[in-house]
């Protein structure tokens, strides 16, 4: 069965639902005609989407004093923080250990990252399909030459290799914003004391 399958909104939906209720990602990638890895980014494409469309409905609410608020409002300001509410909800996140001030960025490179896993997958399936055409013989002619299937084996290895970058670039970023965060609340703890 070919593997290059282009997976539809509603088949992603369907896997994700399938999955949820405990169907392997071996007989998903069978029924819907792609790779395993194709399913696993497609979970792991929903787990991120999920956890980037957390949206906040609960407030705290804390008294300080006006010395406490002042230290706040500088940090904030060094920070390039514009309002209190966006500085705690930062200090909150940091605190889990999720910190990203610029989600909007972080949910479009991770998209750009899976599109180009979901293309580097597809080159992969081609190059595999050419191979198994030279081996039964159909390959006659200068589009099965071992260097076009050789030049197919690079690209897709270059594309993965790139989403990979994209995905070591950002956690790089989230770990020295983390880094920062851990420092304003340091710096709350001492203007605190």
């Amino acid at each position: 069965m070919s593997r290059s399958k282009r997976l539809t909104d509603a088949d992603r939906m369907e896997i994700v639902r399938e999955a949820a209720e405990g169907v392997s990602t071996s007989v998903l990638a069978e029924r819907f005609g792609v790779s395993v890895r194709a399913i696993q980014y497609t979970l792991k494409a929903d787990a991120e989407r999920q956890a980037d469309a957390a949206i906040p409905v609960l407030a705290v609410s804390v008294k300080v004093t006006a010395a406490e608020l002042a230290a706040l409002d500088e940090v904030l300001a060094k920070a390039g923080i514009e309002s209190r509410a966006e500085g705690l909800r930062r200090l909150i996140q940091a605190a889990g250990g999720v910190f990203v001030p610029d989600a909007q960025m972080a949910a479009e490179m991770a998209r750009y990252r899976a599109s180009l896993h979901e293309v580097g997958n597809g080159v992969g399936q081609i190059a595999k399909q050419m191979t198994q055409a030279n081996r039964m013989g159909q390959g006659a002619g200068s589009e099965f030459t071992e260097l076009r299937l050789a030049q197919m084996r690079g690209l897709a290895r270059f594309i993965l290799d790139s989403a990979d970058e994209i995905d070591l670039l950002l956690r790089r970023r989230r770990d020295g914003m983390q880094l920062q965060a851990t420092a304003a609340l340091r710096e709350f703890a001492h203007a605190a004391e």
